[in-house]
């Protein structure tokens, strides 16, 4: 089955500015005349033609585009929790439950008869709705309820849904009496951020959000499942920081193998995809195609997972160490795990939804993956050594008395990466860790930013320029 050329009509002088509009599309949830930036549109709709048919083909996506505004409509085949920062507030925390259900219900709440909509006239339409879901609720003296809303509509307005003319959200939140504020509503734009491919009131497990390819096992339909593996696997390439063969179905670590996808994902993205005994990953030097920024000049949890990175590489290359490795939970066990909790939140409980074995992913031909496993104490340990080594005051007001919270967030962030993976009493050191074994952390400057001492990382490359 030969590989879909991706591109394959735009001539080497334009490639680039085709592979800029696909890197657009892929990493922006929507896509206005000012956002991102001003031009993004123009530079995805001029290529629009070709942008559909290379995601249909390559991905199963379907790209929507017009002449106000451009999405991508995914195929959800799987779950992670990086999901979740889709929806995040101005400071970066992502939505909590409470924010998700806010949006939802004002986004329900505009009519298309009101081209306007002023704030304190919101939240009367959203109070009863709130109020009628248990254990959610609106209460306008609840600063905490307050904030949510505030959140809610400052999403929607940085996505383009609403346009603030007039007042202050922030004064409202401060006193709802006396402060208010104005919205032009554009519903174009609402009806596209809002767009579930099923019924969701309808759904009694978050499984039943997936697409799976339920196929036969005649010879047609095993050609369409290998067909259904490629796209998986391109799915994957784009979508995973870093996707490990032993994770995945015979089927798919096969597609992920092939030298021809590795080239069709680098024509398409502008990007170079690494290719590893354990998996594969498409490697953005520039930093611009990911939501998160790692190693760099970010905050305390960015720089204590970099430098725990450092720690763990010791630990795992000092000889009279041992270290136990363990099997790492394949793909369908992780969203087994995901799917129940999620289901725990559901009102009235869920109803199991039974997979077939057939969409079960389990270890490709190179057998489950292993990995080195840390203990939780040890962890601990080497946090407390790097704030004695560099002082507590280095890892901001925030963190330096909270030791436990700051190795927790910093964690959270290396699972969100692929590069290690949390289980009970500890974690479980991915191969893609190795790629900074080699991160520098300078000592604290003796400057300040921002009232706190600067901790700068450097990540030092591999002889292979990797």
């Amino acid at each position: 089955m030969a590989e879909y050329a991706a591109a394959a009509d735009i001539t080497p002088s334009d490639l680039e500015s085709y592979q800029y509009a696909a890197r657009l599309v892929i990493t922006n949830d929507v896509i206005t005349a000012t956002r991102p930036t001003a031009g993004a549109l123009r530079s995805v709709l001029y290529w629009a033609d070709t942008l559909v048919k290379d995601f249909r083909e390559l991905f199963g996506y379907h790209l929507e585009a017009t002449a106000h505004q451009a999405r991508l409509i995914r195929r959800i085949d799987t779950l992670d929790a990086t999901q979740q920062a889709l929806f995040s507030a101005r400071n970066g925390r992502p939505f909590d439950r409470r924010r998700l259900a806010y949006l939802c219900l004002i986004l329900a709440s505009f009519q298309r008869s009101r081209v306007e909509i002023d704030l304190v006239d919101l939240v009367k339409y959203l109070g009863p709705s709130a109020n009628a879901i248990a254990g959610l609720g609106f209460d306008a003296t609840v600063t905490e309820h307050k904030r949510a809303v505030v959140d809610a509509v400052d999403w929607l307005v940085a996505h383009g849904a609403l346009n603030l003319s007039e007042g202050d959200a922030e004064s409202w939140a401060r006193d709802p009496d006396a402060g208010d504020a104005l919205y032009d509503i554009d519903h174009d734009i609402c009806s596209t951020l809002f767009r579930p491919g099923r019924p969701i009131q309808f759904l009694t497990s978050a499984r039943g959000l997936l697409e799976t390819d339920q196929l036969g096992s005649g010879r047609r339909e095993q050609t369409l499942r290998r067909e259904a593996a490629a796209r998986r696997a391109r799915r994957l390439t784009v979508e995973t920081p870093a996707v490990y063969y032993g994770q995945w179905d015979e089927e798919t670590a096969a597609a992920l193998r092939s030298e021809a996808l590795a080239a069709n994902m680098e024509r398409f993205t502008g990007l170079h995809v690494e290719r590893r005994a354990e998996g594969i990953a498409l490697v953005d030097p520039t930093g611009r195609f990911t939501d998160r920024r790692f190693p760099g000049r970010g905050g305390a949890i960015n720089r204590a997972a970099g430098l725990l990175l450092a720690k763990i590489a010791d630990l795992l290359e000092d000889p009279d160490t041992q270290v136990v490795r363990a099997r790492v939970p394949n793909a369908a066990e992780q969203l087994d795990e995901l799917i129940t909790r999620i289901d725990q939140g559901m009102p009235g409980g869920s109803e199991a939804i039974a997979v077939p074995d057939a969409a079960r992913p389990y270890s490709g031909d190179g057998g489950p993956l292993q990995a080195p496993f840390i203990e939780q104490t040890v962890l601990d340990g080497m946090l407390a050594e790097l704030f004695d080594e560099f002082g507590a005051e280095s890892f901001t007001d925030q963190w330096k008395h909270d030791a436990p919270g700051l190795l927790a967030q910093a964690l959270v962030l290396l699972d969100d990466l692929r590069l290690i993976q949390r289980t009970p009493g500890g974690a479980l050191v991915l191969p893609a860790a190795a790629r900074y074994r080699n991160i520098k952390a300078a000592v604290p400057n003796r400057g300040r930013r921002d009232g706190q001492l600067a901790l700068d990382l450097t990540t030092l490359l591999d002889e292979d320029g990797s």
